[in-house]
């Protein structure tokens, strides 16, 4: 399997729709281009997803037998890592090396949830009932049944494409389910060879379908067909509202992980070097192309200057450039519309009176990059800067003074997607984690991660939860059943 055949598939696939360029987002050259699939494949896939179901070829396996052909999966992964993350690394621009550290985590996806197949079960009852006038007790025996929700669309976005398909399709396979498949427009490589991978592996035709298109045609499709069950989004919260929306038809069940607008709360008392690095990294990391970026960080008054000097620094020695430019930390952005977007939210920042302390300006050079940028002086009441997912390198910062302020400033927020707080105080850092409005509180470390942790955002940050148990009990329904005995 090589580049040029997954180059070559991409561009031979039917569809019916507009031509969609995929570009380079570090010569800014095409590397290919695909037809968008159109209305009637959707419909197709839909159809073969349902019968694969309703046929029990997947499903109806015992949970050992799925297990095996999962793990089958994740070692098919790893046997074709190099391939992997190059087509990540060139089809968004990440560092080599960072994209060959994901790959491994994303096929213990698979091995992760192999392991729930066999254990996917139901609870039992005993239950003594009042009936009749008499008083007189009956015995009944009640239990649940844990079945797959069916048919369900998945639909993941282009900050981390192999990532994000494995997070939903290791546990939706997991349950039973089968799927309808769709990456982002602008990523799509990597999910035909994992769509290969899947299919040699022994899952049988019909289980996996993989779509490609765009959000608003292939995407709004999936989310609003009568005959999808259930659908997973990743992605901003704008196209989340979306899809409930479009999922009103036929009442079908929605999971969401949306965006973040995401608070590092830093206390004087922190081990601030260790502070300033990894809240710089938790920012910069990845262009800032990261759902559960810290994007906006509080600093105890006594430690605010050193931290603003101190990720000014960090942002001035990141090596940016291209997968395989010698020295590369962080990539560009992921193409011409997100470096629009970026700058534009610079520029109406900087035009309200914001203090760029570094940064704020697109790189002189080929290729969609955007100087890590820090900043300060902005007005929280008014900037969209501050109150809205940039998406980007673009990190504010500000001073509070205890932690009835610092909670107020991270808590005002639409998103509620992950927090963190560092300080040596261990109990202030439990006492502020019950304050915090976001699914995942980090003490004293950022962008940690396990798949049998649970994840999932509070307010505008999603519905439902991935990994862990809650993951695959998230493609499943429960049935109660009763029998007098």
């Amino acid at each position: 399997m090589t580049l040029q055949s997954i180059l070559d598939e991409i561009r031979e696939r039917p569809g019916k729709g507009e031509v969609i360029p995929i570009i380079d987002p570090v010569t800014e050259e095409q590397i290919t281009e695909f037809t968008d699939c159109g209305p009637e494949a959707v419909d197709e896939a839909v159809a073969r997803a349902r019968a694969a179901f309703d046929a029990g070829v997947w499903q109806g396996l015992p949970g050992r037998e799925r297990a095996k052909i999962m793990w089958r999966i994740a070692d098919l992964m790893d046997a074709h890592l190099d391939e992997l993350a190059e087509l990540d690394s060139l089809n968004t621009g990440m560092p080599l090396a960072q994209a060959k550290m994901i790959i491994p985590t994303c096929a213990e996806f698979f091995r992760y949830y192999a392991g729930w197949c066999t254990k996917l079960n139901g609870s039992a009852y005993e239950v003594q009932m009042t009936g009749g006038v008499s008083g007189a007790y009956a015995d009944m025996h009640a239990y649940t049944l844990k079945e797959p929700y069916g048919v369900v669309g998945l639909i993941f976005p282009w900050n981390g494409p192999v990532f994000n398909a494995c997070a939903k399709l290791a546990p939706a396979l997991a349950a039973g389910c089968s799927t309808v498949v769709k990456p982002a427009e602008e990523t799509p490589l990597s999910a035909l060879l994992l769509a290969r991978l899947i299919a040699e592996a022994g899952v049988p035709e019909g289980v996996v379908n993989l779509l490609t298109g765009f959000g608003h045609t292939a995407g709004a499709a999936i989310t609003a067909h009568p005959d999808v069950d259930k659908v997973a989004f990743t992605g901003s919260t704008e196209v989340g509202k979306l899809i409930v929306a479009a999922s009103a038809g036929n009442l079908k069940k929605v999971m969401l992980e949306l965006g973040g607008k995401s608070p590092v709360l830093i206390f004087d008392d922190a081990d601030l070097d260790m502070a300033v690095m990894m809240a710089s990294m938790g920012i910069f990391i990845h262009s800032g192309q990261g759902c559960v970026c810290g994007s906006r960080i509080f600093v105890q008054r006594g430690a605010y200057e050193r931290v603003v000097a101190g990720i000014a620094t960090v942002a001035d020695n990141l090596k940016l450039g291209g997968p395989k430019e010698e020295g590369t930390m962080i990539g560009p952005l992921i193409s011409a519309k997100q470096l629009t977007r970026v700058m534009g939210y610079l520029d109406e920042g900087k035009a309200d009176g914001a203090e760029v302390v570094t940064g704020g300006h697109r790189l002189d050079r080929s290729g969609y990059f955007v100087h890590p940028t820090v900043l300060t002086n902005v007005d929280p009441a008014t900037s969209r800067l501050y109150r809205e997912e940039i998406f980007g390198p673009v990190v504010t910062v500000l001073p509070f003074d205890d932690e009835d302020e610092a909670i107020a400033m991270a808590n005002d927020t639409s998103y509620g997607l992950a927090a963190t707080v560092w300080t040596t105080n261990l109990s202030r850092g439990h006492r502020l984690a019950k304050r915090l409005q976001a699914g995942t509180v980090s003490l004293n470390c950022q962008l940690v991660f396990d798949h049998g942790v649970p994840f999932g955002g509070y307010k505008q940050s999603g519905w439902g939860h991935e990994f862990g148990r809650e993951g695959v009990e998230a493609y499943m329904k429960s049935k109660s059943v009763w029998a007098q005995l």
